[in-house]
Parts: C-alpha cells; sequence; structure tokens
C-alpha cells in the first residue's frame, strides 16, 4: 500500500491494492478541491440555467439572460460575478451592454455533457 498516506498507512486494509489505485484515482486533495468547488457552482438551479444558456447561445447580454432563466436583473447581475471570479465566465463590454460568455473548458464539458443528456433523454 506504498501510495497510502503515512497517516494511514498503520490502519487494516481488506484490498491493499485496490486501496492503492483509489487513492491514485482520488489524485492531489487540491484537484478535489478545485473539482468540488466546479460542482458547488453547479449545483444552483439558477447558475446552471445561466450557464446552460450561455453554453448554447453565448455571448448574451444580463437582461436577456435573466429573461431567459426567468430571473431578475439584478440576481442574474449577481449569479454572473460569482461565476466570473471563480473564472468560470467573462463578461465584454459594449457600451453599457454587458454580454457574457463560458471561459472554463472543464465547466463548458460539463455543460456539453448536461445539454447531450437532455437532448438524449
Amino acid at each position: 500500500m506504498h501510495l497510502v498516506p503515512a497517516d494511514r498507512a498503520g490502519r487494516r486494509a481488506i484490498d491493499g491494492h485496490r486501496v492503492c489505485d483509489a487513492v491514485a484515482a482520488i489524485g492531489e486533495p487540491g484537484h478535489v478541491r478545485a473539482w468540488a468547488d466546479r460542482f458547488s457552482l453547479l449545483a444552483d438551479a439558477k447558475r446552471l440555467a445561466l450557464l446552460l444558456a450561455l453554453h448554447r447561445t453565448e455571448p448574451l447580454a444580463v437582461s436577456d439572460l435573466a429573461l431567459a432563466t426567468g430571473m431578475n436583473d439584478p440576481a442574474a447581475s449577481q449569479a454572473l460575478r460569482l461565476l466570473r471570479a471563480a473564472g468560470v465566465v467573462e463578461r465584454e463590454k459594449d457600451g453599457r451592454v454587458v454580454r457574457y460568455r463560458v471561459v472554463d473548458a472543464e465547466v463548458r464539458g460539463l455543460l456539453a455533457h448536461c445539454a447531450a443528456a437532455e437532448a438524449g433523454g
């Protein structure tokens, strides 16, 4: 059980080789934390709706996103601010109009999977 961290090395294992495979599959804690953070952003139905809309139509203005998702403009803006702070979306200003697009490649892949699952089922 060479991959088990030292603080857990003395614990009993039933299938030690599978434990090593599991540790390898989990990977670095920072990587796991980054994915957990992404999933927490997607766990909110309104944020996910915004991202799905952007995935299909980007770039899209805040007021248009609010209309498409049934949110009011301030709520959509707040959700987009959170997504922008997390590096998931970027904004483009055109005078007074602000449009957003998805820039996180991993989130884009998850959205494509969601859209494909919806289309297929």
